[in-house]
């Protein structure tokens, strides 16, 4: 029994000592992100859904919205949405082929069956562009 105790904690101290430094290079990477772009415009009430290709959830305030063509919009939250930025996921409901400011994401929080977290309503969605262009301009 004691043998089995220090097998499994020499297999969970590297972890525990991982830990630190997994999350400060996902806040780094998140940083990076979000300094990587600028505003490119006047923001938005909505974007289509089927021009969506991906999001990125920078924070628990803070989602990109990458679109087919490349162009990002950022989407900042009118206040924190708890978990968001740990589970990075979320959903949605719309009647309309919009996602729009007035509308409410869902957090996501994976495991067994359907879990979901915190309710949370959009912000309007601010066309971005490189900060490396920006400063060519």
């Amino acid at each position: 029994m004691t043998r089995r105790i220090r097998s499994l904690a020499a297999l969970l101290l590297p972890l525990a000592l991982a830990a630190p430094a997994l999350a400060e290079s996902r806040s780094e990477r998140r940083a990076a992100q979000m300094s990587a772009w600028v505003e490119a415009g006047a923001p938005q009430d909505c974007i289509l859904l089927s021009r969506i290709r991906e999001t990125r959830v920078l924070s628990d305030q803070v989602i990109d919205f990458v679109m087919d063509n490349g162009q990002v919009f950022r989407n900042t939250l009118p206040a924190k949405c708890p978990q968001l930025g740990f589970q990075e996921s979320f959903g949605y409901r719309t009647s309309i082929n919009q996602l729009c400011n007035v509308d409410i994401i869902t957090v996501i929080i994976p495991g067994i069956g359907p879990n979901t977290g915190a309710s949370c309503g959009l912000g309007r969605f601010t066309p971005m562009k490189p900060a490396e262009t920006a400063q060519r301009n």
